[in-house]
């Protein structure tokens, strides 16, 4: 039968029907997958064809709701996160974390923020957040974006991806000078990406914003992905005068959110 003797018809119609479903069904495996998807994992669970599912996940990754990862894994993609469709773990975790933040924000006296990891491109967008009481503070509205190479969470979560996942990231990014401080030389980037995960806290100094540091640890999920992180920020001079706390209590913050979404450390971590 033409395409053009179908329109309209009842068959028309039950094949729409059955698109638009297709649609929706992947949309609730996205929001209960915590781990992703492959396409062999789709198609076993809701009994379809992979080749009726190809083009489907093609133009959800072309419109940045889901991510293909080098492993065949699909992930919730920016525009997923935006609108809200994460996975089950990844929406508990702002209501894991607002006591958190809430905790570390009145302790330090600077702003708290929780981040998580875009990978397409790669970057970090804000998506909880408690501020700081005081007059002077570091204050950014929820969705916005900041870049992985020269913000406190962007390298907290850098230095601790996969060491592969880490190189391809590196060699992909512009690295853009957006202050006098602002690290642009890949060889140094990487060298200092090796110093954070051996310290498992990261200081920023006026890196992105001449003026405001940040001090960032990251959040492991319990595959041991570090897809966010936990950082304060606030103007340069009352963050460095007491930094030594603050990244006790940063990288208490961030224990305690991972483990709040199943992770547990090895031997070696602990």
């Amino acid at each position: 039968m033409s395409r053009k003797t179908l329109r309209g018809t009842p068959e028309a119609a039950s094949a729409a029907h059955r698109g638009a479903g297709r649609v929706l069904d992947i949309v609730e495996v996205l929001t209960s997958s915590p781990d992703g998807f492959t396409l062999t994992e789709l198609s076993r669970r809701l009994r379809v064809p992979k080749s009726s599912l190809l083009a489907l996940l093609r133009t959800f990754v072309a419109r940045d709701y889901l991510e293909r990862q080098s492993t065949g894994v699909y992930r919730p993609g920016p525009r997923a996160v935006e609108i809200g469709l994460r996975p089950a773990v990844q929406r508990g975790l702002p209501a894991a974390a607002g006591p958190v933040l809430l905790d570390l924000a009145e302790k330090s006296g600077e702003s708290a923020f929780l981040g998580v990891l875009t990978r397409n491109p790669p970057e970090v967008v804000y998506i909880d957040k408690v501020e700081s009481r005081q007059r002077i503070r570091y204050t950014a509205d929820l969705g916005e974006r900041r870049p992985l190479y020269c913000t406190a969470p962007g390298l907290a979560i850098f230095a601790f991806m996969p060491p592969a996942e880490r190189s391809r990231v590196l060699k992909s990014l512009t690295l853009r000078a957006f202050t006098d401080a602002t690290l642009t030389d890949r060889d140094r980037l990487r060298a200092r990406l090796d110093a954070i995960r051996r310290a498992g806290v990261v200081i920023n100094v006026d890196e992105f914003i001449a003026g405001a540091s940040g001090i960032a640890a990251p959040i492991f999920d319990r595959q041991g992905s570090p897809g966010a992180a936990c950082t304060v920020i606030g103007p340069t001079p009352r963050l460095l005068a007491q930094r030594e706390q603050l990244g006790l209590w940063v990288k208490a913050a961030a224990d305690r959110l991972s483990r709040s979404l199943g992770y547990q450390p090895s031997a070696e971590a602990r």
